[in-house]
């Protein structure tokens, strides 16, 4: 069990890195406010482990409204590995997922489907995604199931949409570091390693659980009207961040930047995303295969 004096530390070192390194400062004043006010009035005695870890990210949710900001508990120890071999570890857990590419599928009426889990960076999934967007070429219409999709890279999202439009020319994002930059811009790809997929209905399908980098995969799609979104709003976590240990066994996720579309000049950011065509999610797939079928025949 946690003594006071550790929960206090833990919570002073918390707001130290999110008064450093947060995106939005007036939010990590507000988030300060609150924490220091209910940890005086012992809103988090007698607490520890993932209990205290959800009363503390409950509480920055209700300061900052920021899906990505939140502390996690880890049932075992944190390796002191350094950042090189974490981001290893990541790449072989994803390398294990097939690069996210769960299923590639020919559906009826000549619809193409590509079911990811997560969307790789394309330096080690890229011919992974590739190899998904060759299966289905010569299909009559598209459809990306996410609603499984809980995040993935950046690069790897452009890399993806870039096979959806004619070449390196379309502006689909920046990324704004910290509260005030550097931003770092976001095209298409002007050389891919496959054929283009043009001129053709593509659908997004999304959940309530679709979340960050699987987020910005359908709002750029979305945005641009490339393709068309069915199924749930999804969770809405549009902020990069990075993991900051705070204990051996908790860890703050730490928004560092500002995903900003090139279109709307927004993000999805607490709305989540918004289905041009809402059904359930267990749903989403047949409504978009019907309605594909139906463009074809018209």
């Amino acid at each position: 069990m946690n003594t006071d004096a550790d929960t206090a530390t833990l919570v002073d070192d918390l707001l130290s890195h999110l008064a450093e390194g947060y995106i939005f400062p007036e939010r990590a004043a507000r988030a300060a406010a609150l924490i220091d006010s209910r940890l005086e009035r012992g809103a988090y005695a007698d607490t520890d482990g993932l209990e205290l870890c959800d009363l503390i990210s409950a509480d920055l949710f209700e300061a900052c409204n920021d899906q990505h900001l939140r502390l996690v508990w880890h049932e075992t120890p944190i390796s002191r590995r350094d950042e090189a071999e974490l981001h290893a570890a990541l790449r072989e857990q994803i390398r294990l997922e097939n690069h996210g590419v769960r299923r590639v599928e020919l559906l009826p009426d000549n619809i193409g489907l590509i079911e990811l889990t997560i969307i790789p960076e394309p330096s080690s999934g890229g011919p992974s995604l590739a190899a998904a967007m060759r299966l289905v070429e010569n299909t009559h219409a598209l459809i990306f199931d996410l609603r499984p999709t809980r995040g993935g890279s950046p690069d790897g999202v452009v890399f993806l949409a870039s096979y959806l439009f004619p070449d390196g020319e379309v502006h689909l994002s920046d990324f704004v570091q910290g509260p005030s930059g550097p931003t770092r811009q976001y095209w298409t790809s002007a050389y891919l390693p496959g054929p283009r997929y043009l001129d053709r209905p593509v659908y997004v399908l999304t959940s309530a659980t679709t979340f960050s980098g699987g987020e910005a995969l359908a709002y750029d799609l979305q945005a641009t009207g490339r393709a068309v979104v069915v199924g749930e709003t999804s969770r809405g976590g549009a902020h990069p961040s990075v993991m900051v240990p705070l204990t051996e066994q908790i860890e703050l996720r730490l928004p560092v930047a500002r995903t900003i579309n090139a279109v709307t000049n927004s993000n999805w950011e607490g709305e989540g995303v918004q289905p041009d065509i809402e059904a359930p999610a267990a749903e989403a797939l047949e409504v978009a295969r019907r309605d594909a079928a139906a463009v074809k025949a018209a």
